[in-house]
């Protein structure tokens, strides 16, 4: 930012008034003593001069400048003595250097940083009021370097914490000299700060993403966990107040959802989200934002990649009615009344900065798509733009940009005066006149007329845009259900909202009302719902297929056992409506869970479980507080039920939304495999030993196979498990009441660990187990020693088994075992096999698959040619000849897609890689939701609408048609691609 050569000096005479004499005979007293060691200051006091009254009334004005001047003596000298532009300049280099050690110096505490952002913030503070209070800053310049200010600072904060997390292993930065280079995190500035029109004391709007495949995170699935608990200790360096005051005040929650996201979203999260759930404000909001901390590079283009979803394509004139109701919305929850002096916002009051905020955002909503132009951050700049594109007249624009400077000058003095977040004129007339005179009027009379014309003109120039509202908004029309009889009116309005059968929804409407079921017993249910009801049926209609979606909603509905918190929820949660809806239009199968199983959507009710991505650890956390009070062997399953089926419906809730990606949503289905699987085997062992006690030398583990085994497992995924143990061979017996032979023993856990996982119980079934891929199949004992396992993977296995074992993970049980278990696989799959026998018997293997179970249309994923089943055999079979071709890559634990990318990287070509991951992805995202959301294979002529622009969406198509051409080429490719590799 170029600086000038103003200094306080050229201050013109009576710029100022001093709040009172009393005050200014205090304020001189107080500067002598400053004088005392300030040879500037006593030099200012030995005269008349128009300097010396200035900042005699700036500190009378201002008790919060006149705390600064005391504490910071050489601060204030150094305002009257040096030019201020090239002081400012040099603070917010130094904020933006916080983060780093001098020479010589460790790496800086957390605390140490907080110090010198404070210290910095408050002498930038003090010179920037001064400059503003004096006219030596326009509001321009003020908000530009308050801007600047709070930039550095975030970007400060942001290298520290990097190199934080750097330094303990978490991550591992490209460059420790610039920590925020190419580490994937996005820290966006939305609103004033983007617009770099940031307030005196204000606080400051930030929007944090983050690439987990940037590279700086070993593991990208920990970026979850890592990211967000930075951003919480983010938030402290910026806003805690310490015995040197605070940075900024700084506000998250204009992130998706920021009552069930983390601080910090999956980059792919937040475009699922925006792209498919994005509302006309955080289209408002996006219009300003500006990355201003972290990878830079990425957060423009995050911005960039926004563009589409905020300014649409089409002229929008919907988005007038929705700007329009947030204003209402505030008006209600703030305050709104007739324009005034006393009291009034001058942000959010009649005529104040909001309405002229909206009036620039609405238009750049409309017609943004269409005009590049008006994509501008900044009010002024817009407004002017706007001008040029014919959208307003010359006399708005100059009204309406020197109201707004007006305004954020009255609001910049209302906030100096002790540093306070607020937008409220003082209430009575002392308090007042400090404003008047600080905005240099003579008087607080001369002050109120110049407001009120102002906020006048504001009033009838944001009126003016809202003239058509009532044309343009979406006003349900007449919805009468009273009565035995259609009301007509009804009926028409029902049509027009996108029913096809509006006599049914009314009967089913009559049917709630008339308090039928449980839910709607209670006069206060059945008034929430009446309220609710017209947004419900626009909601609803807004479907393509309204009717479908409502009678499943009826469904939910007549299965609850109360709904009064429900409605209440719905009528202030516009978005869990939507949620509603969503489920209801696109995912029959979610529908039909939260019908017979009304409890799992107690955790759509309680925002702290969708408060965090589903991790391990998030899932462990409540997995053990879930089954600490449960005393008996059929309690703790039936606790494992209600708790497996509830956090699937989460974990499927977070995958509809777009909160996580379909990759994301089979980890963490697999964690709760994983994690339920080994609590219903540490049940399984409890009981056994009560009856039979232990074995000798005995010891036991789980290993996951197939999905389960490579973290791929979907909503309605069974689990493949092989048991293993070992004991000691000179044993007999078992040591309990009821001792049991080796061979009975361990058939008996295997036993009751299958019944544990399948049997149905009154909370249903937990897993459906296969046991197929343990050594000789269905044919061969349940339990498999670890030598006889060893033998038959070395000695007798087939090709398409050791296949399988590439995928095979030790989930649970012994940990010598599970190291024993671990080695053999490893050495059977560094194995040089011959590969000119693998390819032909995985060719083989695929043929007979494709003979058995040949695929029924190109949405049968598995089995299509060229689909999951190639490219898990492409992987498997890489793995296989890999040891031949000198090529070491362990992929245990690794998905299908990350061994693929593993092996690959060597052993194929590359574009045939990338085609295969692409596909592989695709694939991921489409069966994720289509397992989710339904039953069976996924039919678009039959399939739900909702589902279908769901899995549209998830393919990047506009529609089916596409999204089918799409799947059948890169299909084929990949049919290619396994034919090549398996001819090699």
């Amino acid at each position: 930012m170029p600086t000038s050569d103003h200094r306080l000096h050229s201050v013109p005479k009576g710029m100022l008034r001093p709040f009172n004499q009393t005050e200014a005979k205090s304020v001189l007293v107080d500067l002598k003593d400053i004088g005392k060691t300030q040879p500037a200051i006593a030099a200012l006091l030995e005269g008349e001069t128009p300097l010396r009254d200035f900042v005699v009334s700036a500190l009378t004005l201002s008790p919060y400048l006149r705390e600064i001047a005391n504490l910071d003596q050489g601060l204030l000298a150094t305002a009257v003595e040096e030019p201020l532009e090239p002081q400012i300049e040099q603070l917010v280099r130094t904020a933006r250097g916080a983060w780093a050690p001098l020479p010589g110096e460790g790496q800086l505490s957390e605390s140490e940083v907080m110090g010198r952002l404070r210290i910095v913030k408050r002498k930038a503070s003090f010179l920037i009021a001064l400059a503003d209070l004096a006219r030596v800053f326009d509001g321009r310049a003020t908000t530009r370097w308050l801007s600047a200010l709070a930039e550095a600072a975030i970007s400060a904060a942001i290298d520290h914490l990097l190199l934080s997390a750097h330094e303990a292993g978490k991550i591992a930065l490209k460059d420790r000299a610039r920590p925020s280079e190419g580490s994937g995190l996005i820290v966006l500035g939305m609103g004033k700060l983007g617009a770099e029109e940031l307030n005196y004391s204000s606080d400051i709007d930030l929007v944090i993403f983050f690439d987990e495949m940037a590279g700086i995170v070993p593991d990208p699935d920990d970026a979850i966990d890592i990211f967000p608990r930075l951003m919480r200790r983010l938030v402290r360096i910026l806003q805690e107040r310490t015995a040197d005051g605070y940075v900024f005040r700084t506000d998250l929650r204009l992130r998706p959802d920021p009552g069930a996201t983390p601080l910090a979203m999956p980059v792919d999260a937040a475009m699922i989200y925006y792209e498919g759930r994005g509302q006309n404000w955080e289209r408002a909001a996006f219009i300003k934002a500006r990355p201003v901390g972290g990878d830079r590079e990425a957060g423009a283009a995050f911005v960039q990649d926004l563009v589409p979803f905020v300014f649409r394509k089409y002229l929008d004139y919907a988005a007038i009615a929705d700007i329009h109701s947030i204003k209402r919305q505030i008006h209600v929850h703030k305050g709104h009344g007739a324009i005034a002096v006393k009291g009034h916002n001058v942000k959010l009051g009649r005529g104040g900065i909001r309405e002229i905020e909206f009036f620039v955002q609405t238009q750049q909503l409309i017609a943004g798509g269409r005009m590049p132009a008006l994509r501008s951050r900044a009010t002024e700049a817009t407004l002017e733009e706007l001008t040029k594109a014919r959208w307003i007249d010359e006399d708005t624009r100059q009204e309406l940009t020197e109201a707004y400077w007006f305004l954020r000058n009255v609001e910049h003095r209302i906030q100096m005066v002790r540093d306070e977040q607020t937008h409220l004129l003082p209430e009575t007339d002392t308090e007042l006149k400090r404003i008047a005179f600080m905005m240099g009027f003579s008087d607080t009379q001369s002050f109120a007329e110049a407001l009120v014309a102002i906020l006048k003109t504001v009033e009838r120039r944001y009126a003016r845009l809202f003239e058509q509202e009532a044309k343009l908004s979406s006003e349900a029309g007449n919805l009468v259900f009273t009565g035995q009889n259609d009301d007509p009116e009804t009926l028409e309005t029902l049509s027009k909202l996108g029913f096809e059968r509006p006599s049914d929804i009314s009967r089913v409407i009559r049917t709630w009302h008339y308090g039928r079921y449980r839910a709607t017993r209670s006069v206060e249910a059945r008034e929430r719902l009446t309220e609710l009801t017209p947004e419900l049926l626009q909601v609803f209609g807004a479907n393509k297929r309204a009717d479908e979606a409502l009678l499943r909603f009826d469904n939910f509905l007549s299965g609850l056992p109360a709904g009064i918190q429900l409605f209440s929820l719905l009528g202030n949660n516009p978005a869990l409506l939507s949620l509603i809806v969503n489920i209801m239009s696109a995912a029959p199968r979610l529908a039909d869970i939260i019908a017979a199983k009304p409890h799992v959507f107690d955790g759509m009710l309680d925002p702290g479980l969708m408060a965090e991505l589903p991790t391990r650890e998030y899932l462990a956390e409540r997995i053990g507080s879930f089954l600490i009070s449960a005393r008996h062997y059929e309690e703790v399953l039936d606790r494992l039920r209600i708790f497996a089926s509830e956090q699937r419906f989460l974990i499927g809730i977070r995958l509809l939304t777009g909160t996580i990606s379909g990759a994301m949503a089979a980890r963490a289905f697999t964690h709760l495999a994983d994690l339920v699987v080994e609590a219903a085997f540490a049940a399984v062992m409890k009981e056994i030993r009560l009856a039979h006690g232990d074995y000798p030398g005995g010891r036991v583990a789980v290993m996951g196979m197939g999905k389960l085994g490579s973290f791929e497992l979907t909503a309605g995924s069974d689990i493949d498990i092989i048991l293993l143990y070992d004991y000691d061979d000179d044993a007999g017996e078992s040591s309990g009441p009821k001792p049991l032979d080796a061979t009975r023993y361990f058939t008996r856990i295997t036993q009751r660990l299958i019944a544990a996982l399948s049997a149905p119980t009154a909370e249903g079934v937990l897993y459906e187990v296969d046991m197929r891929l343990r050594p000789s199949g269905n044919k061969g004992p349940v339990a498999t020693r670890i030598n006889a396992f060893a033998k038959y993977q070395r000695e007798e296995a087939w090709t398409w088994e050791h296949m399988a074992l590439s995928r095979a993970r030790l989930l649970c049980g012994d940990v010598g075992l599970i190291h024993d278990a671990e080695r053999i696989i490893g050495e059977v799959l560094s194995t040089k096999y011959d590969a000119a026998k693998i390819a032909t018997d995985v060719v083989e293997m695929r043929t007979l698959i494709e003979e058995g179970k040949p695929p029924e249309t190109i949405w049968d994923l598995k089995l299509v040619p060229g689909g999951l089943i190639d490219i898990e055999f492409i992987a498997q079979h890489l793995r296989l000849i890999a040891p031949a071709n000198d090529v070491e890559v362990d992929t245990r634990g690794r998905s299908t897609g990350e061994a693929l990318k593993a092996l690959g990287a060597r052993l194929m070509d590359r574009n045939d890689l990338e085609t295969c991951l692409a596909a592989l992805s695709l694939y991921t995202e489409l069966s994720q939701l289509i397992r989710l959301c339904i039953d069976g294979l996924f039919d678009p002529r039959e399939a739900p609408a909702g589902l279908i622009e769901l899995v549209c969406r998830a393919g990047d198509c506009p529609d089916i048609r596409s999204l089918e051409a799409e799947l059948r080429r890169l299909s084929k490719a990949v049919r290619r691609i396994f034919e090549t590799v398996a001819a090699r």
